[in-house]
């Protein structure tokens, strides 16, 4: 619980210091942008402090390339 609260506090302490500053420079659509990638950064953060078991993007590939590599080793 402790580090959920600490990546909370994390979030938003960045989203504190960096938010104002693009707003005054008129990046409004930076600022979603990196709302967004914050977000997605604390979801998963919070996710690895629970434990929840995420799919690996090497497991995604290895699913996507095992047809073809099964092509290729037959032809040889």
């Amino acid at each position: 619980m402790w580090a959920i609260s600490g990546i909370v506090s994390v979030v938003a302490l960045i989203a504190w210091l960096e938010i104002p500053s693009l707003l005054r420079k008129g990046y409004r659509r930076e600022v979603r942008v990196f709302l967004i990638l914050l977000l997605l950064a604390a979801v998963l953060s919070i996710a690895k402090c629970l434990q929840i078991d995420m799919p690996n993007p090497i497991d995604w590939l290895l699913r996507l390339f095992s047809p073809l590599y099964k092509m290729v080793e037959q032809l040889l």
